[in-house]
């Protein structure tokens, strides 16, 4: 059974993977996270996903690769295609939750696993699951006042639906856990299909 790599520092994310039972060991991927000229969101997560996968499978030894499978996963915040990073300060935090309040936006969240297969050729499998979010009405104040319970400050979109604010949000369409940041379902189904079950589940 290959040993598998979660390419993120993110304790979402690993929380997450460890809800799908796999024993796996985390590695930060260091990755130029600009967004490349006319990039669309979609494409610009998938790109990060795939990059930090292979940045860690890179990094290893080649006896270390022929018994890994890397996974890697990014996740962005979308509205009217433009995408919404972390806020630098309350300033962006404001004007960011204020264009969400009210309002309906997308989150991204790309994955992508990387490793040999048996012949020995290089298998990069990957997908990208959009989810709808809708938010409540929001004043400057409540935004103010997230802003101070510190959460906010390393969020892309400004907001962790997993936590405090996830009270600004009245329904969602779509995965939950990919909002989180690592989508239950299809990191499953694509490990599954990389050779790695769950502990529930048969790859035969």
């Amino acid at each position: 059974m290959k040993k598998l790599i979660l390419a993120s520092q993110s304790p979402r994310r690993k929380v997450l993977l460890e809800q799908l039972g796999y024993s796996f060991s985390t590695l930060v991927a260091n990755i130029d996270e600009s967004l490349s000229g006319d990039e669309s969101a979609a494409d610009y997560v998938l790109r990060l996903a795939q990059e930090k996968a292979l940045a860690i499978f890179n990094s290893l030894s080649s006896e270390q690769q022929k018994e890994s499978l890397i996974l890697g996963a990014d996740t962005c915040v979308v509205i009217d295609d433009l995408i919404l990073g972390k806020p630098a300060n309350e300033a962006e935090c404001i004007e960011t939750l204020l264009r969400l309040s009210s309002n309906q936006h997308q989150v991204l969240t790309a994955i992508s696993v990387v490793g040999y297969e048996a012949d020995g050729t290089l298998k990069i499998s990957k997908d990208i699951i959009a989810t709808q979010v809708y938010f409540k009405s929001l004043t400057a104040d409540e935004i103010k006042r997230y802003w101070q319970t510190g959460e906010p400050k390393d969020k892309a979109g400004s907001y962790a639906i997993q936590g405090i604010g996830g009270q600004f949000v009245t329904s969602i369409n779509g995965s939950y856990s990919a909002v989180v940041g690592l989508p239950l379902y299809e990191t499953a189904q694509l490990l599954v299909k990389s050779g790695l079950p769950t502990t529930i589940q048969s790859n035969g």
